[in-house]
């Protein structure tokens, strides 16, 4: 049977950030081929023309990763319900751009767009254990290492979450804490558990991409050696075998 499954045609087309997702909008009936309400079985050929919610949905001709330094104030969303402004508002208009995972609205730092929903799924799924660092103030100053050290060991919300880092170090009026996976505000309760409220919180690294010298509001398109290194840290070593690497070659 020729052509590809329409899951995997919507991730690829930047319609949705993973074949789970894909398969909601299947079942919701917002996918359309050729005009008809598309199946879960459904595959798409070539000369197909495949919709959602009336859009059209065509893989990029060129993979694009961005790297925001989104400011506080600002909503990691198309459309704001409050009125605040959004990340799209700082972009350029891209066919299939989309958030690589999210930063709240007081939160700030690096936030990567791309329109490779495969690229977005193994950077933010805990399975595959991207990085993320964050660099955190609090008005009470910089936690003692014995508190720190409760992070990296993890603990047990109020709420009954489990939350864990990867890495906490003391910092001078706050800490850098590192995670391999980003529940909503996780970093605030965190610190929130251990006395420390946050103050400000600014997301400096994921994978092998660093905020830099970026200034805030600003963005720019990763240069050819850093989507190398981000790839390797998303798919593997594509020069080991069976790491699951797949090639960029054609992209």
């Amino acid at each position: 049977m020729d052509g590809i499954r329409l899951q995997k045609y919507l991730v690829l087309a930047g319609a949705a950030p993973s074949r789970r997702k894909a398969e909601d909008l299947i079942r919701a009936g917002r996918v359309t081929v050729n005009g008809a309400v598309a199946g879960l079985g459904a595959r798409v050929r070539p000369g197909d023309e495949v919709r959602v919610g009336g859009r059209k949905a065509v893989p990029p001709e060129r993979r694009v990763v961005l790297a925001l330094y989104k400011p506080k104030g600002y909503e990691t969303t198309r459309t704001s319900r409050s009125g605040a402004p959004t990340v799209y508002e700082l972009l350029p208009e891209l066919p299939g751009l989309h958030p690589v995972g999210r930063l709240d609205r007081d939160s700030e730092g690096l936030l990567l767009f791309t329109n490779d929903g495969a690229l977005t799924q193994r950077l933010t799924h805990p399975r595959y254990g991207v990085k993320k660092v964050y660099r955190v103030w609090s008005r009470k100053g910089t936690p003692p290492p014995d508190l720190l050290r409760k992070l990296e060991r993890g603990l047990v919300l109020k709420s009954g979450v489990r939350v864990q880092a990867l890495k906490a170090r003391p910092k001078e009026g706050g800490a850098v804490i590192t995670l391999t996976e980003g529940k909503k505000r996780e970093v605030r309760y965190m610190m929130a558990a251990i006395g420390y409220p946050v103050e400000r919180l600014l997301r400096v690294k994921m994978g092998p991409i660093r905020l830099g010298g970026q200034k805030p509001g600003s963005w720019r398109e990763l240069e050819e050696a850093e989507l190398k290194a981000l790839d390797r840290a998303a798919f593997g070593d594509p020069e080991k075998e069976g790491s699951g690497a797949r090639s960029r070659s054609k992209r």
